[in-house]
């Protein structure tokens, strides 16, 4: 019949609008910006660097400069320079880290390749500027962020990355060790002399 389809939707507005007085849960409509719209768990948007607790975060930053993100990366957003000391040679963190955010295509292949969990997606995604050349241009200072906000936006990825961390520096701690105390005599041994002269 002509006109079944309206009336079908008509009867779909005219439900939803009545069962909203009733259950407040169904209202769709967000305010947004005043109301943040909530974000799935597995949302991701652009990187960020992750950097442990202490006072200094760029000198606790997971990133060792070792450039696998730069080299994997599609589009090519991602531009690193390692850090040298006096000597010139390289220290294991990056003097330069810059994303630009406007090439990026948020595929999170860095992610994937990053051999310390140094470099994670974030939720942040209203980054509008007047200046599309340097306002989305974002430096090592724009992208570190605490551990502490890894664990508020992706609760349970954190907490497995955490735990797998925890595991594999007790692990070095527990080899270090090892190689560093010498090994015990076996009791009962006699101790070995060390041949007198003209003997």
């Amino acid at each position: 019949m002509l006109g079944t389809g309206i009336i079908q939707s008509f009867a779909t507005t005219a439900k939803n609008f009545v069962g909203s007085f009733h259950d407040p849960a169904r209202f769709v409509t967000v305010q947004y910006p005043e109301e943040p719209a909530p974000l799935a768990a597995n949302y991701r948007n652009f990187p960020f660097l992750i950097y442990d607790a202490g006072d200094d975060p760029m000198g606790t930053l997971r990133c060792v400069a070792c450039r696998i993100c730069e080299k994997e990366c599609p589009p090519q957003c991602i531009y690193i320079v390692p850090a040298v000391d006096e000597k010139g040679k390289p220290r294991k963190h990056p003097r330069v880290f810059d994303l630009d955010v406007s090439v990026c295509m948020s595929c999170q292949i860095c992610v994937e390749v990053c051999p310390f969990d140094a470099i994670k997606m974030d939720q942040v995604f209203a980054l509008a500027t007047a200046d599309r050349f340097h306002g989305l241009l974002l430096r090592k200072e724009d992208l570190a962020k605490p551990n502490s906000y890894y664990q508020q936006i992706h609760p349970a990825e954190a907490a497995e990355v955490d735990a797998r961390l925890a595991g594999e520096r007790r692990q070095a701690e527990e080899k270090a060790r090892a190689t560093a105390t010498p090994p015990a005599a076996a009791p009962g041994a006699a101790a070995v002399q060390p041949p007198r002269p003209g003997a």
